[in-house]
């Protein structure tokens, strides 16, 4: 394997890096038994990757089974016990592990302990999932055809949806 193309062509450094002091409240709307914390959206990525910090608390439903289709996902777990559906099985993951889906893999989380759970997930390459987090909990409430447009819309294919 080697280094991708080069995308920064000039021979000397700039400055660019961005420095973001940590929030003190969630970044989002989705607050309650989850809490998600934008620390890199993909807009301050330049789309190279979406960056949260999720907490979870006790006996708190993640995401049930799914995939997609135009981006990776991955899973490091800060504290708490996590169950990870890995396309095969529910396992439990823990403090320091680390779980990663490429596009078209199936998973889904939650948090079954009696515990709270803090971990960071990962889209590569960044995807606007702001509003997916934002607006999740309010289309569910909608019809059933607006809540699938809802999740197409946002690259997320639940496998209860699908027509087999």
């Amino acid at each position: 394997m080697s280094y991708p193309d080069p995308r920064y062509l000039r021979n000397q450094g700039e400055i660019s890096a961005r420095y973001r002091p940590a929030p003190q409240e969630p970044d989002t709307g989705f607050t309650g038994a989850t809490n998600i914390s934008y620390v890199a959206s993909e807009k301050a990525t330049g789309g190279e990757y979406g960056l949260y910090k999720v907490d979870m608390g006790p006996k708190t439903m993640g995401a049930e089974e799914h995939f997609h289709k135009t981006i990776s996902e991955s899973f490091y777990v800060l504290s708490g016990e996590v169950r990870f559906y890995n396309g095969d099985r529910w396992i439990t993951g823990g403090e320091g592990d680390f779980l990663y889906v490429p596009a078209g893999g199936l998973h889904g989380f939650q948090n079954d302990s009696d515990e709270p759970l803090s971990m960071l997930m990962i889209f590569s390459p960044g995807a606007p999932r702001e509003e997916y987090f934002e607006k999740a909990a309010e289309y569910v409430e909608r019809s059933r055809e607006e809540l699938k447009a809802f999740q197409v819309r946002h690259d997320t294919y639940f496998t209860d949806m699908l027509d087999r």
